[in-house]
């Protein structure tokens, strides 16, 4: 295109009158000349910023660039040999990282595609890392799309790289100094672009969420592990706290609000507990999500590699895997038992949980399993009234979860162990309400010791020590944030014995938080505990770790268990329980 034909269109534009250019160009073209007073006749070189400034962009993007230099560097092989330059831009359009063929150095420095060189609309003009910047979005500016007359030889592709909160940090660009008239001839750098850029996000998000859980998102099973379209970030109680630009269109694709800040929950039919089953060990197309308005997508979880702060693990001793790091809070009993069942879950050792109702145990089976061997079935068996296990003669090797293992009737002990002799290739875990030395005898000799290699305790809620950190994890599943407990509320849940432990709290908690009118939840919003009757005292043991989950408060521990507090204190000064506090 001649000099005066493309002054000729900038006018045009001027004027109103139609050019076919796109929108944004012509939007672009009217801001160059009426924001900024630029001549597009003026051979004006590339603006290169200082040696100083330079090094304060590029040290600004140092983790940035550390993190997609590897993506760049493939995406450079790619294109190599069809002469493409590649340039990341930070946010302000200043080139902090380039690939380019070094034998054409002199002409890449001259065109500005080259370190340090300020691609933004205000100093380039209509060009792809500055329209990029300012619409946002992934954008070809091909030849005499560009504003300044030098730049018509260029086709720039350029696409926007956000950080975890959504906010612009980067831009993408892959330019030819010299290519083809038709625009449509740069379509595969587009598709290379937004590919690279989405990985780049991806690649970010996963640096910097060590301390979440990440759910990636694909449409495709196939691609879930390998190149996801899309991931977010979750905190302990679900809430966004991260994510990908793909993960707005995944899940909110009328892009009505901001993700970040809301639960998952809200957009899709998961929550926070259903992540582990996301987990590596299962087979993609099995890991299914449900969005709220129907669509089906494909989920892949990563567990959190470090969940606690450093009080907690001094508190704790070394942190839990990350799977397991969801269970408990501050808790040195349960960190114990966690622990162990961290170094047994890679193991064929048959394992027996105990607890009481509600207090967790399917869903600590399920962690065991996701920390296990990998690729392995998950075999979910109520107990009572079970009488064969014919479905397990073709069974895939895998767990065998067996629930409520002292409900299983004498004709079902018989046949299992008739299937534990010929499957050895099904791991047992079993839960029971009961104590281990009562399943004794309620179970064969020979069966119990099949299933009873190794015992491990859920306590009780109310001898937990995390009851705070638990409630509110809850409470945050359920409510936003301004949504809060009153200190008389928090008391009094910590004052109930919980006979249904977590299950109980967690239908307190849904009434309560329903019956709320104002942003605090009261007493009065608080349903009736489900049994007032007294608690018998528990034996010695027991009552220790009663008093330790309540920081040895005499008071708190005689209301959960709906007794004077005199009589705690006699019955802990005869059993000779003190605090080592």
């Amino acid at each position: 295109m001649r000099d005066t034909d493309h002054v000729r269109e900038i006018g045009l534009v001027l004027e109103g009158r139609e050019t076919g250019r796109d929108s944004y160009v012509t939007d672009s073209w009217r801001r160059c000349v009426e924001t900024y007073g630029m001549d597009p006749t003026r051979p004006d070189p590339a603006y290169i910023v200082t040696s100083d400034q330079f090094r304060e962009h590029r040290e600004q993007s140092e983790r940035l660039i550390a993190t997609a230099r590897s993506g760049l560097q493939s995406l450079f092989r790619q294109v190599a040999g069809q002469n493409y330059v590649l340039l990341l831009a930070d946010a302000k359009g200043i080139c902090v990282d380039s690939f380019g063929d070094p034998r054409f150095e002199d002409e890449l420095r001259e065109a500005g595609l080259y370190l340090g060189a300020d691609w933004s609309e205000e100093r380039a003009g209509t060009c792809g890392v500055g329209s990029s910047i300012v619409t946002g979005e992934a954008i070809t500016v091909h030849q005499s799309d560009h504003f300044g007359f030098l730049h018509t030889p260029l086709s720039c592709t350029a696409a926007p790289i956000r950080d975890t909160k959504g906010e612009l940090c980067a831009v993408l660009d892959i330019s030819l100094l010299r290519s083809p008239s038709p625009k449509a001839s740069q379509n595969l750098a587009m598709s290379l672009v937004l590919a690279s850029a989405r990985r780049v996000e991806m690649a970010n998000l996963m640096a910097a969420s060590r301390r979440e859980w990440v759910l990636r998102v694909s449409t495709s099973p196939e691609f879930l592990e390998v190149d996801p379209e899309a991931a977010v970030t979750l905190d302990g109680s679900g809430r966004i706290v991260g994510m990908t630009t793909g993960a707005r269109r995944a899940l909110d694709p009328e892009g009505a609000r901001n993700l970040v800040g809301t639960r998952i929950d809200e957009w899709l039919e998961l929550t926070v507990d259903d992540l582990p089953d996301l987990m590596r060990g299962r087979p993609t197309e099995e890991r299914v999500l449900r969005h709220k308005d129907g669509r089906g997508l494909f989920g892949h979880a990563i567990a959190p590699q470090s969940a606690r702060s450093k009080a907690t693990l001094r508190q704790s001793g070394d942190d839990l895997p990350g799977v397991f790091s969801s269970f408990a809070g501050s808790d040195p009993e349960l960190h114990g038992m966690l622990t162990r069942a961290a170094r047994l879950a890679a193991t064929q050792v048959p394992l027996l949980i105990a607890g009481e109702t509600g207090t967790g145990k399917e869903k600590l089976v399920r962690m065991i399993h996701m920390h296990g061997q990998p690729g392995r079935a998950f075999h979910n068996l109520r107990c009572a009234g079970l009488a064969a296990f014919d479905m397990l003669d073709n069974a895939a090797p895998g767990t065998l979860f067996l629930r409520g293992v002292e409900d299983l009737p004498d004709a079902g002990q018989d046949a299992l162990l008739s299937v534990l002799d010929r499957r050895t290739d099904l791991r047992i875990v079993a839960t029971t309400r009961i104590e281990p030395g009562s399943l004794a005898d309620t179970l064969r000799d020979d069966l119990f010791y099949r299933i009873a290699g190794a015992t491990l305790r859920i306590p009780a809620l109310r001898h937990r020590a995390d009851f705070d950190w638990l409630l509110e994890r809850l409470l945050r599943r359920r409510s936003p944030d301004e949504l809060r407990l009153s200190p008389s509320a928090r008391a009094e849940l910590k004052s109930r014995n919980w006979p249904g432990n977590i299950r109980e709290l967690e239908r307190t908690l849904d009434v309560a938080v329903a019956l709320a009118e104002g942003s605090v939840i009261d007493v009065p919003d608080l349903p009736a505990p489900f049994s007032a009757a007294r608690t018998a005292l528990p034996p010695e043991e027991d009552l220790e770790a009663l008093l330790a989950a309540c920081n040895w408060n005499m008071a708190q521990a005689a209301r959960r268990l709906g007794v004077n507090r005199s009589t705690i204190l006699r019955r802990a000064r005869k059993a000779g329980l003190v605090s080592e506090g």
